[in-house]
């Protein structure tokens, strides 16, 4: 029996209230590996052109890799794969925490759910047995509320997978929740509404389980070594989190500031990471297995008093609701992070949502009676936390605005597209491309549309390297050459990284190819080859295009960047004229890729890879 797997996941039809266990073989596990590989095979056999991201055929598919509850560093991980409500394309979206850790120890790789039940229920996985338990108790439950509940049932060790009030409202913008108010997050496009389409409230985890090893002695040894590099390499983000890089963003001409439409903001550091570290950090969370604890746990006094106490936001919360916004109140942007969690709310959308309303209501493209009289000036915090709890409802002024901004402005019309920033239907996280022009043919090749990290690539050109595959120093951020060649690597090692089920933030801490390779023949078994690991990611990357191309209607011409990304310079002191040309990054990367001018993968790819 081969190492790091379960062997088993569980098959679920809600509508007819039947669980089963099934089994993959060596050689499927080998070609897809877990996570984001073996999911989206699930996802591109089981459902269709036709298939309706809300409708009970859409299959919602929870999926941990082969590392996963293991030492290897930053294997807590987990992956949800599904068609998404807010695009209408292939989707998936992973989180850390304890949540994955604890599905294997209760005995599962992963979960398939299909179907509607017919009423509110809640799934309770308990060392190697499943239930599916009412859940009209806690159906309009927000997060917070719905963990404590689980937990107070079944036991503080618990772990739940949950939505809050947005996902039970179909919220095409709601996510799904994990570890309570350490909000460990499946956060985009518009998850949690797959669940609440299928009445489905949470999923709670309890085991004792362990995990076979192949060599585990070796393992350690290893780790011994590589663990305390790690730690080294990455103390600025265990210190200051991932916001530590809020005020040099600014000043590369990276973050987000007044809807992409400003080059710098004098109120940066109001708003950053190391201001939480001085007056709010209580102390950095570390998701399981993992050395680096960029996470924050946060208690202080507000300015009205009160005690805060929580999760800490990110950098790409604080850019998209922060400078994106003109939000320079970093207490706000605390607590407005705190309600998306507890709502189950994705920030990355929701902020570029608010950025957009507020440059549409500035220059009278929407009128105040749309708004429902909410003051959505720059800046304005209130009527922010106003619009979210109507957005949370899924209602009125929330309803429109919570299908994001790229059917908000196909609705408003006249030049509002000019400033609708998204790829795909997906809004962009807060990494500009005229700052890192390889991000431009990231955003526009992603698979579930505008994601930094389906490819990272940008990690390249600031600090990051991979010499086991040529990438011996960092790239010029401000050039397109190279830069297609660039994203069809890195796209193809995040496939198998989103697989495995690790941390891309292992890239920080200097971990390598040769690494991954050996953590995977020491927990598995397997003699990889770095041809091989780098074959199975292509192979992953375009089996998720596939799908798209098949059963979304997906072609070259949706592979494209926003207009104000691509005409308007930021002309900033980190980026001043430049703007990628992303015509010449794509045409040279379908060539490389292999696809046809289409965007479509040719048959002759297609035989390399087994597809």
């Amino acid at each position: 029996m081969i190492g790091g797997y379960i062997g088993k996941c569980l098959d679920i039809d809600l509508s007819k209230s039947k669980i089963e266990e099934i089994t993959f073989d060596e050689q499927t596990l080998r070609k897809y590996i877990g996570g984001s590989g073996l999911g989206t095979k699930i996802l591109y056999e089981r459902t269709d052109k036709n298939t309706g991201p809300l409708s009970e055929e859409n299959v919602l598919i929870y999926m941990t890799g082969p590392l996963v509850d293991t030492m290897v560093p930053t294997s807590g991980r987990h992956q949800i794969i599904t068609k998404s409500p807010l695009t209408n394309i292939f989707t998936e979206s992973d989180a850390g925490g304890t949540w994955g850790i604890n599905l294997k120890k209760a005995g599962y790789d992963g979960i398939i759910i299909s179907g509607k039940h017919e009423k509110p229920v809640y799934l309770y996985i308990n060392d190697g047995r499943c239930e599916i338990l009412d859940a009209e108790y806690i159906w309009g439950l927000d997060v917070f509320a719905t963990d404590d509940k689980l937990k107070e049932i079944h036991g503080k060790k618990t772990v739940v997978s949950c939505i809050g009030t947005a996902g039970e409202n179909l919220s095409p913008i709601s996510c799904v929740n994990h570890d309570g108010r350490d909000a460990r997050v499946c956060g985009r496009t518009g998850i949690g509404a797959v669940l609440g389409s299928k009445n489905l409230k949470a999923i709670a985890v309890n085991g004792n389980g362990r995990i076979r090893y192949n060599d585990k002695n070796s393992l350690i040894e290893n780790l011994k070594l590589r663990i305390p590099e790690i730690r080294k390499k990455t103390i600025g983000m265990n210190k200051y989190g991932t916001a530590g890089g809020i005020v040099s963003s600014e000043a590369t001409g990276d973050i987000p500031i007044k809807n992409w439409s400003q080059g710098n903001w004098n109120k940066i550091e109001l708003i950053s990471g190391q201001k939480i570290e001085k007056e709010m950090l209580k102390k950095s969370y570390h998701c399981g297995s993992c050395p680096i604890g960029c996470g924050r746990d946060l208690e202080f006094k507000d300015k009205y008093d009160k005690q805060f106490k929580g999760a800490g936001p990110e950098y790409e919360t604080i850019a998209l609701i922060g400078s994106n916004c003109l939000i320079d109140d970093l207490e706000e942007i605390v607590k407005i992070n705190e309600m998306c969690n507890d709502f189950g709310i994705d920030t990355i959308s929701f902020g570029s949502i608010i950025g957009f309303v507020m440059e549409l209501n500035e220059k009278g493209y929407i009128s105040q009676e749309k708004l429902e009289n909410i003051d959505l000036n720059w800046g304005n915090y209130q009527a922010t936390k106003e619009i979210l709890v109507k957005i949370a409802e899924n209602s009125g002024v929330g309803k429109f605005l919570g299908r994001g901004v790229k059917k908000i402005s196909e609705d408003i019309g006249n030049k509002s597209y000019e400033y609708a920033v998204h790829v795909k239907g997906l809004e962009l996280p807060g990494h500009d491309p005229r700052a890192y022009n390889s991000m431009a043919l990231g955003y526009a090749t992603s698979n579930r549309g505008a994601c930094h990290l389906q490819g990272a690539s940008y990690f390249f050109e600031k600090s990051v390297t991979l010499p086991s595959i040529g990438l011996k120093e960092p790239q010029d951020r401000l050039s397109d050459n190279n830069k297609a060649e660039l994203n069809y690597l890195t796209q193809n090692v995040m496939s198998m990284m989103d697989s495995l089920k690790i941390c891309k933030f292992l890239l920080y801490g200097g971990a390598d190819i040769k690494d991954f390779i050996y953590w995977i023949k020491c927990v598995v078994g397997w003699d990889m080859t770095i041809e091989e690991f780098m074959k199975t990611g292509e192979r992953i990357f375009n089996l998720k295009r596939l799908y798209n191309t098949n059963y979304c209607e997906v072609s070259n011409e949706d592979d494209i960047i926003p207009k104000r990304i691509k005409m308007e310079p930021r002309y900033d002191k980190g980026t001043g004229e430049n703007l990628p040309n992303i015509d010449k990054m794509l045409k040279e990367y379908y060539k490389i890729r292999m696809w046809d001018d289409n965007g479509r993968p040719l048959k002759k790819l297609l035989d390399i890879l087994k597809l």
